[in-house]
């Protein structure tokens, strides 16, 4: 498939954005068992609340651009029922907004802030599911029809999230930044495990189509030696993204290195040395790295029109 940068934003914007209110609900509902002592300051809620709210909303402004006919984007919500787009449709902004009212709940100190954050948490769940399933469920693309799509989705955008809101504790609340820290430790551990069990899964699955069903003709033997026209055309410029292998071996070692090795390495020098500001540039990484994840993501899914214009692909 060829990756729409507009998509790859929202989703990594989003995640990153999701992440982060379950990161702040997490610490509260600890401080709530007794497990994480004192509560982070109404500013490290307040930050966080905006800083999340801006996240996501970037994210459906990225969103836009790949509307051809934006103004009628409020027609997507319309089919509920049974798209998962539409329902994500309808989440995101009800996301946003209980993350705004999250921040506002702090800083008005109001009793209800735990049960905001928990309406919070559950809308960042909620959207984790919708833009996942929105690819699980298309079953013709085998490598997104997969229960590891909605599950490697919601673990990366708490890692990021999780190291986000450790890089926000280490200014606004350094009592409470190893905690972050050690939730993002486990969140990416956990997220290159599913990414690395989705990665063999698909390098593994062999194509259920052939050339001969592809034209339907039944001939053993069959080789195409033109795409049969001089230019290209939606099918071409839609379903293929026109990089060597070469290239997508280089973009994985960059989403492993970027988006895993090198924000452990920081995040355990920040516990090891009690340093919060390293981060900083563990989320910067790690972000950068989750745009080469989500390319690659959308990259890797072999559309078998494909098949039909194999001189091409």
């Amino acid at each position: 498939m060829h990756p729409a940068l507009s998509v790859i934003f929202f989703t990594t914007l989003a995640g990153a954005a999701q992440g982060l209110v379950l990161a702040m609900f997490a610490a509260e509902w600890a401080s709530h068992r007794h497990w994480l002592g004192t509560l982070p300051d109404a500013a490290f809620y307040i930050g966080g609340g905006l800083v999340a709210a801006a996240l996501a909303a970037g994210g459906l402004a990225a969103s836009f651009l790949h509307l051809g006919r934006p103004e009628r984007a409020w027609r997507a919500a319309a089919q509920w029922r049974t798209s998962w787009l539409s329902r994500e449709v309808i989440v995101l902004p009800g996301f946003i907004v209980l993350a705004l009212a999250y921040a506002g709940a702090h800083a008005l100190a109001r009793d209800e802030s735990f049960a905001v954050g928990a309406l919070a948490a559950l809308a960042a769940i909620a959207l984790f599911l919708c833009t996942g399933m929105i690819y699980a469920c298309i079953r013709f693309l085998r490598e997104w029809a997969t229960a590891l799509t909605p599950l490697n989705f919601t673990l990366l955008g708490c890692a990021n999230g999780f190291t986000l809101a450790a890089a926000l504790a280490g200014w606004l609340a350094p009592p409470q930044a190893r905690f972050f820290a050690i939730g993002a430790v486990a969140f990416t551990v956990a997220g290159l495990i599913g990414r690395a069990a989705a990665w063999r899964r698909n390098a593994r699955l062999a194509p259920k189509s052939t050339l001969q069903t592809a034209l339907g003709i039944k001939h053993p033997r069959i080789e195409q030696r033109s795409q049969g026209f001089m230019g290209g055309s939606f099918n071409t410029k839609e379903f293929f993204h026109g990089r060597s292998e070469a290239a997508l071996r280089g973009l994985r070692w960059l989403a492993l290195g970027g988006g895993f090795a090198l924000p452990l390495v920081l995040l355990a020098a920040a516990l090891a040395m009690a340093a919060p500001a390293w981060a900083l540039p563990a989320f910067a990484l790690q972000y950068l790295g989750l745009l080469a994840e989500r390319w690659l993501f959308f990259a890797e899914a072999r559309h078998p029109q494909n098949l039909y214009y194999q001189r091409m692909a």
